[in-house]
């Protein structure tokens, strides 16, 4: 049975989520809009880092995006 694209998303996030508590930081799924925006929130130390947002686009957005084509973007809210 093929996983659901939030399934997938999510699968995806737990990659990631071990570099970032790392630090002290962690990333929260909020939202997957219909046009392939993911919505997410950064906690903890990744929430105030002065380097969030290359966290984000760089290390974030470009693995969700290699491994879920289907996303477009990753935003944070």
């Amino acid at each position: 049975m093929e996983k659901n694209l939030a399934d997938r998303i999510s699968e995806a996030l737990g990659t990631i989520r071990p570099m970032l508590q790392a630090d002290g930081g962690d990333v929260e799924l909020v939202a997957i809009e219909d046009d392939g925006v993911v919505k997410v929130r950064l906690r903890g130390a990744c929430g105030t880092c002065p380097m969030a947002q290359m966290t984000l686009k760089m290390g974030i957005e470009r693995e969700l995006k290699r491994r879920v084509p289907e996303v477009v973007e990753v935003v944070s809210v």
